[in-house]
């Protein structure tokens, strides 16, 4: 199954930009937290799931101001210095 960002530039645009991850050991792996309820549980849940299975190294876990706004450019350039890979999600 593909999903698709309707927000993103085409797959072709950003073909370039994509690195493959290999395993998660060692790695630094982020999640934004769009404020919806129960994304934070998730989260940390899955945070720790990957720490101690797969020997993630790292968690950073940021949160949106809303639902409806994105996430400041600061928190993005964080992020995208800082992580191998960025979750993003919401919850119910």
């Amino acid at each position: 199954m593909q999903v698709y960002d309707p927000t993103a530039p085409s797959p072709e645009a950003t073909q370039d930009l994509r690195r493959a991850l290999g395993d998660l050991k060692g790695k630094t792996i982020g999640f934004i937290d769009n404020t919806k309820p129960n994304f934070n549980l998730l989260a940390r849940d899955l945070g720790d799931l990957l720490q101690s299975r797969y020997g993630v190294k790292t968690v950073i876990q940021k949160r949106k101001r809303s639902v409806a706004t994105s996430a400041p450019d600061e928190v993005l350039d964080e992020l995208a210095r800082e992580c191998d890979l960025v979750i993003t999600g919401s919850g119910d």
